[in-house]
């Protein structure tokens, strides 16, 4: 079966995954992280993408992006790759491939799902068990979100802006999301999305996404009722992803 190519629509968000090769580290200390850091925010600036969330853990990555062009996320996706390939393996001394084939994509309905994902990327490490709090990771948005600390990579999208009339009560608003945490139904919802390729949303989000696009958004036939719900293609339970 031919692979579909890649869903990417300008202003839209896109929940990113990209993985180390047989799961092996992208990190190895400080200056791996340090570099990665660099890259993303070279490359998006370049490419005209806003980074609104971000997790760097051991052998994977999240982001939260929303591109101002359709080839802004792909254009960006592979500078990244490529650059951080080459300085990753000049460093270790090693040879090869580092990442586990494409990245993973999926775009999704910023009113239903946009704060919704960026809680399920910053409770990575936590759920990894690399930290007990989210404020304890420093390769994460989360310290930017909760007033820990200014992080020049991060673009607040505008729904971040309603949580709170001032900087203070956007930054409590959103530390009590986080501790609230999420169920096991919506971090499933989020990660098949991003690993099927699709879109997360519902109804009218959904008609209107295929309307700018050819290629199919979600997993069934284009053309059913219009107030479907996405089915989720399963993928491999990936424990912290």
């Amino acid at each position: 079966m031919a692979r579909l190519p890649r869903l990417t629509i300008a202003a839209y968000p896109h929940h990113i995954i990209l993985r180390g090769n047989n799961r092996q580290p992208i990190f190895r200390d400080a200056d791996d992280y340090q570099r990665m850091l660099r890259y993303l925010r070279d490359f998006s600036i370049e490419n005209k993408v806003a980074v609104h969330a971000y997790v760097l853990m051991t052998n994977h990555l999240h982001l939260l992006l929303t591109p101002e062009t359709n080839e802004g996320v792909p254009r960006m996706m592979q500078a990244l790759g490529r650059r951080y390939v080459r300085y990753f393996n000049d460093r270790h001394a090693r040879t090869g491939t580092l990442w586990e084939g494409r990245y993973r994509s999926s775009l999704i309905d910023a009113e239903r799902y946009l704060l919704a994902c960026m809680v399920y990327i910053d409770l990575n490490p936590v759920r990894a068990g690399l930290v007990a709090e989210p404020g304890d990771y420093a390769w994460s948005s989360y310290g930017h979100y909760a007033g820990l600390r200014t992080d020049p990579l991060v673009t607040p999208h505008p729904l971040f802006w309603q949580m709170g009339n001032t900087p203070f009560a956007r930054e409590a608003a959103y530390a009590q999301l986080v501790n609230a945490g999420q169920t096991l139904e919506q971090r499933d919802k989020l990660t098949r999305a991003a690993h099927s390729g699709m879109a997360l949303g519902e109804g009218q989000f959904i008609a209107d996404l295929q309307r700018r696009t050819p290629r199919r958004v979600t997993p069934g036939r284009v053309g059913r009722p219009r107030g479907a719900k996405v089915m989720d293609e399963k993928t491999p339970s990936s424990g912290s992803i």
